[in-house]
């Protein structure tokens, strides 16, 4: 018997469980599959409405008593850089940008376990193996790139130096979206997690694209407080993106009734275009 994919994608809501970023609170997900010829404009469209991807899932928070985590982006036509992100750009002048399919290389596992082991030893991902790792980086039904960079080499029988940064980036209709990064972890002077979303705004500026996707932004969570330091940032709340003026005074609303109801919240998404396009 041959079976088909719904019409619409199915939305589905996961348990809760430990939030990771703000202790005491609690996080759940809403998501859906990522499969099937439309998988491009699904992304392209709840992209722009908050979600994020995961491999073949699209995922937003949907939490019950907490709207913290917000989708975050760079608007890149209003991106200045500040004085110390020049320093930054000016202390990697030398490191070398290659782009490749989605393929995972023991090179890349290895820099990522070492990153993983000195900054999130506690977190989620600390026990993914090189499989798991594998299907992260390629498991991808949309248009996805791995950027690499590498340091200068110091031999003068090679040009390929130390690979030292991984982004794996896909490619949307308005942007480029950042869905995992990691970097040496031994180089805290070079700012690699900062020198690596300014080479992505330079990537957007390039292909002309308006916007770098960045993930969420969380006020209150240390970890996440990095990516408010660039300016022409924009966050998604209130059905809306939405430009983040002053982060130090941003109050999320945290009221247990600020929450839709999740068949509220599915109801008011808005999907693509299902039909096919021509010439694709």
């Amino acid at each position: 018997m041959r079976h088909t994919l719904p019409i619409a994608p199915q939305f589905y809501v996961t348990a809760p469980q430990p939030c990771p970023y703000l202790a005491g609170r609690m996080e759940r997900k809403l998501f859906t599959a990522l499969q099937g010829d439309s998988a491009a404009r699904l992304n392209n469209s709840l992209s722009q409405q908050g979600f994020r991807r995961s491999q073949n899932v699209l995922y937003r928070p949907s939490c019950a008593e907490c709207a913290a985590c917000l989708s975050a982006r760079i608007n890149v036509a209003d991106f200045r850089p500040s004085k110390s992100q020049k320093r930054v750009m000016r202390r990697n002048r030398d490191i070398r940008r290659q782009t490749t399919s989605p393929w995972a290389t023991e090179e890349q596992y290895n820099l990522f376990r070492s990153y993983l082991d000195t900054r999130h030893a506690d977190g989620g991902m600390a026990d993914m193996d090189v499989f798991e790792f594998s299907a992260m980086i390629e498991e991808t039904p949309v248009r996805s790139r791995v950027i690499e960079y590498s340091a200068p080499s110091r031999s003068k029988l090679t040009d390929q130096g130390a690979l030292i940064g991984v982004s794996l980036t896909d490619v949307l209709g308005d942007g480029i979206s950042m869905v995992y990064s990691f970097f040496a972890p031994d180089r805290p002077a070079s700012s690699l997690g900062t020198f690596m979303i300014l080479d992505h705004i330079d990537i957007a500026r390039e292909s002309g694209l308006p916007y770098v996707y960045l993930g969420y932004w969380v006020p209150g969570s240390a970890k996440m407080s990095y990516k408010a330091k660039f300016s022409g940032l924009e966050v998604y709340m209130g059905g809306e993106w939405q430009a983040l003026r002053d982060p130090d005074a941003f109050r999320p609303d945290n009221h247990p009734l600020s929450t839709d109801p999740i068949a509220e919240q599915v109801a008011n998404i808005q999907l693509p275009d299902r039909r096919p396009t021509k010439g694709l």
